[in-house]
């Protein structure tokens, strides 16, 4: 299988990435109600990317496991970075006050629209068994 490190690496941040969606929006929902309204909706914002690009990246993961692809494994690990740099540097500006942490964000941002970007081109040029584009 193409990668099978990598597929391994990215089954595990699936895994650590949705508990922690699982625990976060808990918190969130309980504990967190005492922050301000500014710090809950920007950490509310990032709890919803990393949630929904993490069902993404289990997507990608489970297709690639299905259909080994080069392309696929990296629209994976672009799908990775993305939530890293756009949700985690959320979290630790907000949390932690870590400003200069921030500048990442936009990136992070950037990174997922290329995740998406990489399915769509993916399916333009892949070709069917009959060899015309579907």
């Amino acid at each position: 299988m193409t990668g099978n490190w990598q597929v391994k690496v990215l089954t595990l941040f699936v895994g650590i990435s949705g508990c922690f969606c699982v625990l976060f929006g808990a918190w969130l929902a309980h504990a967190g109600s005492h922050l301000a309204s500014e710090v809950t909706n920007r950490l509310s914002t990032a709890h919803i990317y990393q949630f929904i690009h993490t069902l993404a990246l289990f997507a990608t993961v489970v297709w690639i496991q299905v259909k080994p692809d080069k392309w696929k494994l990296v629209t994976a690990w672009l799908f990775l970075i993305g939530i890293v740099g756009f949700s985690v540097s959320l979290y630790l500006k907000t949390l932690f006050a870590v400003p200069f942490i921030g500048k990442v964000t936009p990136l992070g941002g950037v990174t997922l629209s290329l995740a998406w970007l990489s399915l769509f081109f993916y399916a333009m040029l892949t070709r069917t068994p009959t060899g015309k584009n579907e």
